[in-house]
């Protein structure tokens, strides 16, 4: 196995994630990603909107044919929604090859899950020598790349924090089957987490829930659900964003976005609405450099979550996907998670007192 260098990974799974990118430059990508789209998949679809489009112009005037035309594109880009949002091959060959964890001195089982609709997952189960005496996280990933291009940092939690890792790979990225979706994500989500209360070697009081940016929502999403109440001892949420409608009017300078229709979204995410309903410990981790996701969104995720044990951590110099590799990073993480567990959290439950900026 290749070891993978930490600014090689970093700059690998920059490509979506791109915190310096110009929003000029942003907007003429995802455009062409929309363009390209089309002609790969919908060159069909879209000649009989082009017809369509002339033969309204011909018969009733460019009124209509405006009209098909607004209504064809509206639909061209919610159909497109996916390829905008989800990035499994890159880097390149991130759906061939996956770092392994032996690649990085940990122990591990290499895992083939079935998620709830018995699509095929690929996953990493990494243990302490002893598993049942420590906490176990069920670790949920960004938009690109795959559960390999996380071993670095799964490695600092497996040292600092002494747990026991499971890295789960969504379906369409890595060697999980399936074309990813947002409720596929949500039914892998759940897969993983019976997966871990199937096992005996592990304690299942001591299950906590880590999410990186799009996984952040995934996490929250499962946390959010009612057939998981008391089953999650802690949520993890790092550098996330409150929903993906409200992260289009962040990237695209298009004015006309905000009076959008929630419908037209086909990927919504609405985090912002279900962190009001958690009920578990919550630590929100936000890197305040982080030009991609607005730290405001972090914020304001934690002023709407309603859990009696919420902290928010900032790291001032803290970006998008490079936060976790800050120096205090792992000691913060560690000292949070702990006073979550401190009746000096309930006590400040209703004020800011509780937000830690290092």
């Amino acid at each position: 196995m290749v070891s993978v260098n930490l600014d090689e990974e970093e700059k690998m799974l920059a490509g979506p994630q791109t915190p310096e990118l110009n929003p000029d430059f942003l907007v003429i990508k995802i455009v062409g990603r929309i363009v390209i789209s089309v002609i790969k998949q919908c060159w069909a679809i879209t000649s009989a909107m082009f017809l369509s489009i002339c033969f309204f112009y011909w018969m009733f005037g460019g009124i209509s044919a405006f009209i098909v035309l607004s209504v064809s594109a509206a639909g061209i880009i919610y159909r497109a929604g996916d390829k905008l949002l989800y990035y499994p091959e890159v880097p390149q060959n991130s759906r061939i090859f996956v770092p392994s964890p032996n690649t990085f001195g940990l122990p591990f089982e290499n895992l083939y899950l079935k998620s709830l609709d018995s699509t095929k997952l690929h996953a990493y189960f990494i243990p302490q020598p002893q598993p049942h005496q420590c906490p176990t996280i069920l670790f949920f990933h960004g938009n690109a790349g795959n559960i390999g291009h996380r071993l670095p940092n799964a490695k600092g939690l497996f040292k600092h924090l002494q747990v026991n890792i499971l890295l789960l790979e969504y379906r369409g990225f890595g060697l999980s089957e399936g074309k990813v979706s947002e409720a596929g994500l949500y039914k892998d989500a759940q897969a993983g987490l019976n997966y871990l209360f199937s096992r005996q070697d592990i304690n299942h009081s001591k299950i906590f829930l880590f999410g990186r940016s799009l996984g952040g929502a995934v996490a929250i999403d499962l946390a959010f659900r009612q057939c998981n109440l008391g089953k999650i001892a802690c949520l993890l949420v790092e550098n996330s964003f409150t929903s993906i409608p409200d992260m289009a009017k962040q990237i695209l300078p298009w004015k006309g976005l905000k009076y959008l229709p929630l419908w037209f979204h086909k990927n919504k995410f609405q985090s912002k609405i279900k962190v009001s309903s958690l009920q578990c410990p919550v630590l929100f981790i936000s890197g305040l450099s982080d030009q991609l996701v607005p730290p405001s969104m972090m914020l304001d995720l934690f002023t709407q979550c309603n859990s009696e044990r919420k902290l928010i951590l900032q790291i001032p110099n803290g970006d998008h996907n490079g936060t976790w590799t800050k120096p205090t990073y792992y000691s913060q993480l560690k000292r949070n998670i702990e006073d979550l567990g401190s009746d000096r959290v309930l006590q400040q439950s209703h004020s800011h007192s509780h937000v830690h900026t290092v």
